[in-house]
């Protein structure tokens, strides 16, 4: 056996030392590894920080978990919930407006209406003739290979707005009777929409559309329908207001005939006044017709001499239309307009300077014709 191999000295004895009872210990003789006995034990915190700032840091901690799990949590709903595309029509009354139909939005299969832009003017209801503008557009199912987010295209197919810019002296606004377009959805949408409103109709795909552009529009495409709302004219189509008596002899006579019939108007034996007459004969409720308004009427005009009838727009069965206070019309018609309120039924003599002067209107008007008007002021085109 080698030395190195030999035991050495005595084997270990393993001592017993009696544990004490936890109970016996006091505070000063057991103190855990790195924890200060108590004040003046003369060992130190593992920070530096008192009691009061460390209940503060973890005050300050806990705040920032709770903002940064409200943050979290915040913008996952306003992920789920953020708003998707949509149309966008902006722009001013009356004018082309601006449109916008997001390419990853899908044509739509039900129709729907809102009013952007909402009048102060009449309400509109079955049977009434609306004066509008308007813009269409093609809205059509559409896929990209590349782009799976593409779901439509679109295309301007008709603007009103853009039509009256090309005619000489502009375009005014065009009339449809409500129930008799040949349109159903676009009838339903104007009834309770008042005048100086805009319209954004998005109509589903139907066979009464193509009519709109049947060389554009199929039946499988939804349409974008743009309508400025400028006139309401009630279905009546007559005076709407108080009836003024008027018993001057040297003037006309005027019987009302009825709702939408032309008055008779009969012309006395006297001579003619040698200045411009304008009597209300139904004081209108509406708005008062300033300069540069424009309006629309129903009239009738007859020569005082002979009391033959030259022109009626109840004969055409369609009422006219025409600035008024500008000059683009007869001196008398916008003297003796300027101020009359819509619903008004206002009769109107004018002597020769008043009228078309002395070339008069050939072959029926001469130069020393006086001229008898009613004028049955239906509405105001809002602008």
């Amino acid at each position: 056996m080698s030395e190195d191999d030999k035991p050495r000295g005595k084997p270990a004895v393993k001592a017993k030392a009696k544990i004490p009872n936890a109970q016996s210990i006091r505070s000063p003789e057991f103190t855990p590894h790195g924890i200060s006995a108590g004040r003046g034990s003369g060992l130190n915190r593992p920070s530096a920080l008192t009691a009061k700032e460390a209940k503060k840091r973890r005050l300050m901690m806990i705040a920032g978990i709770v903002v940064v799990a409200l943050a979290v949590s915040g913008g996952v709903y306003w992920w789920v919930s953020r708003p998707g595309p949509k149309v966008e029509v902006t722009g001013k009354f009356a004018a082309e407006p601006k449109v916008e139909i997001p390419k990853k939005l899908e044509p739509t299969r039900t129709l729907k209406v809102s009013t952007p832009i909402k009048g102060g003017g009449p309400v509109a209801a079955e049977g009434d003739t609306v004066y509008v503008q308007f813009a269409t557009y093609k809205w059509s199912k559409d896929k990209d290979e590349e782009n799976s987010r593409v779901k439509s295209s679109s295309e301007k197919v008709r603007s009103s707005y853009e039509e009256g810019q090309q005619q000489q002296g502009g375009g005014g606004p065009m009339h449809l009777v409500i129930g008799k377009s040949g349109l159903k959805d676009i009838d339903k949408s104007l009834v309770g929409k008042s005048a100086g409103s805009r319209l954004v109709m998005q109509l589903p795909p139907s066979k009464e559309l193509t009519q709109l552009s049947p060389q554009q529009i199929t039946d499988k495409d939804a349409i974008l329908f743009i309508m400025d709302v400028q006139a309401v004219v009630p279905k009546s189509q007559q005076p709407q207001g108080a009836a003024q008596k008027l018993d001057d002899k040297s003037l006309p006579k005027v019987e009302d005939k009825g709702a939408g019939k032309e008055p008779k108007v009969t012309v006395p034996d006297k001579d003619a006044p040698k200045k411009l007459q304008a009597k209300t004969l139904v004081a209108g409720n509406g708005p008062a017709l300033a300069k540069g308004d424009e309006a629309v009427v129903n009239y009738t005009g007859k020569i005082w001499k002979s009391g033959d009838k030259f022109d009626s727009s109840w004969d055409s069965k369609q009422p006219a239309t025409f600035p008024i206070g500008l000059g683009q019309t007869i001196p008398g018609f916008d003297k003796g307009l300027t101020g009359a309120k819509v619903g008004s039924r206002v009769l109107l003599v004018l002597p020769p300077d008043e009228g078309y002067g002395k070339k008069g209107s050939p072959p029926k008007i001469k130069g020393d014709d006086t001229l008898v008007f009613v004028v049955d002021i239906l509405a105001k085109v809002y602008k």
